[in-house]
């Protein structure tokens, strides 16, 4: 039943977002927004929203944990509360029936989350849905899903696929904000502003990694069409984004269900030349499927920026080939190399998973002698825990939790000098960085291109007289403090598009 079938509405229509996990789920929390709106409802920050929408995550322990938390102290502000994303998807009824107080919506809930949200707002309460393996909604063929794709996939709306048409049709025109008022439409309302924001490639996985559930609540892999994403890419930039993130399960394989396993090389440059756009960014790499091609984009495409963020996961052949992955030490070396040698300033992140079944001392050796001498910019290092589902849940040489917090603390102590020793060795190098934050005092906090957002450390500028937020500044690194980088500018800032003079 339609909003407009429902009849009256109520009269406090208003709903605060909460969105945990990656940036893949903030992309997901946009697009709820935009719909949300569009249907009549208000998105607020405001602690006394009729319904607060909690987007979880599902990924580990730690953030289901996190995400139960969430919904709790919602709960207990007394305001309706709704799970939805990836924990609500993956758990469902299950979820349901320990968590009372929250209503837990299914992905397939995302196009019509206005309704959704009225009924519980109404006091309407309905059957959650069972978890199923949403692997089998797209076909098993990549080329045979574009055109199978429907509204399960979230992050993947458009107008056009909303039922939305400018002028008029479907959900009415969208609020100021939210997209264009004519030409290609964006279904998104950006939530945080800063000149830094996610861009959802694809969704889903076809990787079978014998430790991660993913794909089995969020779908076989579907990449969203080129033209659509340079028209995200156009209205973000209308919003003030300068930095571009490129999100997805596996962005590598970005292409190859539309017939174009190297596609991937093709959108960087494009969306690098929408105007206002000054940095691309690609995350979530997966080894086995970096070409030499794809190489010579990043670190050779102005406005690219020469930063890798590979899924190496472990290092040890043997481990890697239970978890049912590529590489081992000499491969993953070698592929480093060859990023080096494009450019030798380019910026690698790495996570790592210390406690994977049957891991032996020699395993772990080899891991230490691989990031000892591969000079990663950013390591995460995970101790394993099983996860529903999984083939490594089932696997023989479980490890005591107490052995693999021993494991986590010690590569995590080795991994800090590490990359304490690499930004040590960026001292003397000439970077751009994109300022976020004003400290005063002439000093500026922002990120080169080697520092992605969140998780690979910041940059302190001094010098960098009339910067702003959103401006770029070159400057060169004159000290660090762990990860954290301290430079001086060494030129004037280059301005946000129709700045000069506005200040």
């Amino acid at each position: 039943m339609s909003s407009a079938q429902r009849g009256p509405q109520p009269a406090d229509r208003t709903v605060s977002l909460v969105t945990l996990g990656c940036a893949r789920n903030e992309v997901d929390s946009e697009e709820l927004a935009a719909r949300l709106e569009a249907s009549g409802w208000t998105v607020t920050d405001s602690d006394e929203a009729s319904v607060v929408l909690v987007n979880t995550c599902g990924f580990i322990e730690a953030a289901k944990q996190e995400s139960v938390s969430e919904l709790l102290d919602a709960a207990s502000g007394g305001a309706k509360v709704v799970a939805a994303g990836c924990l609500a998807e993956r758990y469902g009824a299950t979820l349901a029936a320990e968590l009372p107080e929250a209503e837990v919506l299914s992905f397939d809930d995302y196009v019509t989350i206005g309704d959704r949200l009225d009924a519980v707002l109404a006091g309407e309460r309905r059957p959650a849905h069972e978890p199923r393996d949403r692997r089998r909604l797209l076909p098993i063929s990549p080329a045979s899903r574009p055109a199978a794709a429907g509204p399960h996939t979230p992050g993947h709306a458009s107008a056009a696929g909303a039922g939305l048409s400018p002028g008029g049709g479907g959900i009415p025109d969208l609020p100021p904000g939210a997209a264009p008022a004519s030409g290609p439409r964006t279904l998104r309302r950006r939530l945080a502003g800063g000149p830094v924001a996610p861009l959802k490639i694809a969704s889903g996985c076809d990787r079978r990694c014998s430790f991660c559930a993913i794909p089995a609540f969020r779908g076989a892999f579907l990449s969203r069409p080129p033209q659509d994403l340079v028209a995200e890419a156009e209205w973000l930039a209308g919003q003030g984004v300068r930095e571009l993130v490129l999100v997805s399960e596996n962005s590598t394989s970005y292409g190859k269900d539309m017939g174009s396993p190297r596609l991937l090389d093709e959108l960087l440059p494009a969306l690098a030349g929408v105007p206002g756009i000054d940095r691309i960014r690609v995350s979530y790499l997966q080894p086995a499927e970096v070409r030499p091609g794809l190489i010579e984009v990043i670190t050779g495409t102005p406005g690219v920026a020469p930063y890798f963020d590979l899924s190496f996961q472990h290092a040890s052949g043997r481990v890697l080939r239970a978890m049912r992955r590529f590489g081992d030490r000499e491969r993953f070396g070698a592929l480093i190399a060859s990023i080096r040698a494009g450019c030798p300033q380019a910026g690698i992140r790495s996570n790592f998973i210390v406690g994977f079944p049957g891991e032996t001392e020699a395993d772990l050796a080899e891991l230490h002698r691989f990031l000892s001498e591969a000079g990663l910019d950013a390591i995460g290092v995970f101790g394993y825990s099983d996860e529903d589902g999984t083939e490594a849940a089932t696997l023989d040489g479980q490890l005591d939790p107490a052995e693999i917090s021993r494991r986590v603390d010690d590569l995590a102590g080795l991994a800090e000098e590490l990359m304490a020793q690499r930004a040590a060795d960026r001292i003397g190098e000439t970077v751009e960085v994109l300022i976020e934050e004003d400290l005063g005092e002439g000093r500026y906090l922002g990120r080169a291109a080697h520092q992605a957002p969140e998780v690979d450390g910041t940059t302190i500028v001094a010098g960098a007289a009339g910067a702003a937020i959103g401006d770029l500044v070159t400057a060169e690194i004159t000290g660090c403090d762990g990860v954290d980088l301290e430079a001086a500018a060494v030129a004037a800032p280059r301005l946000l598009p129709g700045a000069a003079g506005t200040r």
